[in-house]
């Protein structure tokens, strides 16, 4: 494979635009790599030469929605540098409150985990999306070690035992030793590797949003366990109004749909009900949207010079706060590979491998761990009902084991990352 007369050159390209991609940009720069961050931009021209995403308006429609960020992945937001800017945006998540909410005559106690308990201010903070990413892609425009580019879409991946060759829509060519793949559940870059997917579904559909109530929430996330599955509230900064909450609803379909229909006023009473007093009096309702809950594994997460990163990677369903979380182990983890590689080739086999061997235990054990708990609601079979119940009140009865889970909860097993330690 020859390079053309436009071929760009550096170690690591990134393609994405989310945090993860951005996230991993800053992470294998970080660790010393040149690298070239694509991002799809709706506004370039096919006709025109890929350019700097400072020229073009904003890439992506207006998000609203949150996302749970804990332990580890703040300590990487901090030695990424762009912490202290979305402090001041985000709430502290100072405990977990399970509620058994299916009714029947099995229903377990009412489990609190608190950061306390694990001798922690808090388990980490709720981050507002649409902050989170600008604040990461203003660190990677800040960043001498990485070209930030947008393009209308990379239109060709071809890769050899040597390289890998990017081809955008404006013709433009890029020649890299590694691509991270951070390009969305539908990849075209994971395709181009051929790495195949494993997919499933459920029968639910997830409401978010989020609303404002007459109680505080004092740093406590919700989670409602019902027959529908979860209904999870994740504690927002106050507004001048009072206190707020961001809301994932999950539902069958059908209710969903009803759901989404009512006026707010019609809304909010029904989560009123819901939510059984816990937040009290619900003031007002912001903007809803849905999406469908599915899951989706890589059955390998890199092949040909190409490693998945981010939902490329894994989909998994709205509990735990387990997705972003998982991305960003994901890039610290390509970071620390590419680091230690033995040789200067960024893409190398040994490369790809430690990265496979870093993620495996993670990406499976939070794969069975959510997919577990979420069927385990879907159904009234009398003794996983009975698990279900005697698993809640061990951990509401024994202080060793809710520090046990929580453990889990806000680490991966293995190796802790570089940018996921604490700086000295």
């Amino acid at each position: 494979m020859s390079a053309t007369k436009d071929c760009q050159l550096a170690d690591v390209a990134v393609i994405g635009g989310g945090p993860a991609a951005l996230a991993a940009a800053l992470a294998v720069a970080k660790r010393g790599r040149r690298v070239t961050l694509l991002i799809q931009d709706a506004h370039a021209s096919p006709h025109l030469r890929a350019r700097d995403t400072r020229t073009s308006p904003d890439l992506r429609a207006r998000d609203r929605r949150t996302t749970a960020i804990l332990g580890d992945g703040i300590t990487f937001l901090q030695n990424l540098g762009v912490w202290d800017a979305l402090l001041p945006q985000s709430a502290a998540l100072m405990g977990i409150r399970i509620v058994d909410d299916r009714g029947g005559w099995l229903s377990a106690p009412e489990v609190l985990f608190k950061a306390s308990e694990m001798d922690r201010h808090d388990f980490g903070y709720n981050v507002p999306n649409e902050p989170l990413r600008a604040t990461l892609l203003a660190a990677a425009h800040a960043y001498d070690r990485i070209t930030v580019v947008a393009t209308a879409g990379v239109t060709a991946i071809l890769s050899d035992a040597d390289a890998v060759v990017l081809k955008t829509a404006e013709n433009v060519e890029f020649r890299v030793q590694l691509v991270i793949a951070a390009d969305g559940r539908n990849s075209p870059a994971r395709e181009a590797a051929g790495i195949a997917t494993r997919r499933w579904s459920y029968p639910q559909v997830a409401i978010a949003g989020s609303f404002g109530h007459a109680l505080p929430h004092g740093g406590i996330s919700t989670e409602l366990h019902r027959r529908a599955g979860p209904l999870t509230t994740v504690p927002l900064p106050d507004a001048e109004a009072g206190p707020q909450s961001s809301l994932v609803w999950i539902e069958a379909p059908d209710e969903a749909a009803r759901l989404m229909a009512l006026d707010d006023t019609d809304f909010r009473g029904e989560l009123e009900v819901r939510l059984r007093g816990l937040l009290g009096p619900l003031r007002s309702i912001g903007r809803r949207g849905t999406f469908a809950i599915a899951g989706q594994m890589a059955v390998t997460p890199a092949r040909n010079r190409i490693v998945l990163a981010g939902e490329a990677a894994h989909v998994v369903p709205p509990i735990g706060a387990q997705g972003l979380n998982l991305g960003f182990r994901d890039a610290a983890a390509i970071a620390d590979a590419v680091a230690d590689a033995s040789s200067d080739d960024a893409g190398a086999p040994s490369v790809l491998d430690a990265y496979g061997r870093a993620r495996v235990a993670d990406l499976v054990s939070r794969e069975i761990g959510i997919d577990l708990l979420n069927r385990s609601l879907l159904v009234d079979f009398l003794p996983v009902q009975a698990l279900r119940g005697l698993g809640l009140h061990a951990l509401a009865n024994s202080r060793t084991l809710r520090r046990a889970a929580m453990a889990i909860g806000l680490s991966a097993p293995g190796a802790v990352p570089q940018l996921m330690r604490p700086s000295p």
